[in-house]
């Protein structure tokens, strides 16, 4: 599988989804909220964890544009999340917004073909630059569902 959360775009442009996220995570995130469940991530959480991964997005774009067949490195979200416990809510909306309209810009400057560069993930094959911004569209999705659902009663 070459983009596990392709489901959550199902047809959406995911530069338009990208762009959206931003806005949709600080709205969500002046709701009330409820526990999660035992072992899952609370909403601060998984906003940390948007942070994290979207400085592993911003390296992954840019190798894919600066080398030729670049091997994507997979990381381990579990350590990662170690800290968490030490960040707010406001620092990681603020990481992941600056992060992300850095990233935006990034990806609205390649031309046309770059879209179609090849680029390899050691867990899921080949796939091109726009695999890797679909990518980042269907896990904003999915962790903007898992938001959602810790934010309804």
């Amino acid at each position: 599988m070459l983009n596990p959360y392709e489901s959550f775009v199902s047809g959406q442009n995911p530069q338009e989804v990208i762009a959206a996220t931003p806005d949709r995570l600080a709205q969500l995130a002046t709701l009330p909220q409820r526990p999660p469940a035992p072992g899952k991530w609370d909403v601060r959480e998984v906003l940390c964890h948007l942070a994290d991964t979207e400085i592993a997005f911003a390296f992954r774009l840019r190798q894919s544009v600066a080398e030729d067949h670049h091997t994507i490195q997979p990381f381990d979200q579990d350590k990662w999340a170690i800290p968490y416990a030490a960040y707010d809510v406001g620092g990681a909306l603020e990481v992941f917004r600056a992060l992300r309209r850095w990233n935006l810009k990034f990806i609205g400057a390649q031309p046309a073909g770059m879209f179609e560069r090849p680029v390899s993930h050691p867990e899921r094959g080949q796939m091109t630059f726009q695999t890797v911004v679909e990518t980042m569209a269907g896990h904003d999705l999915n962790h903007i569902k898992q938001i959602e659902c810790l934010c309804s009663r």
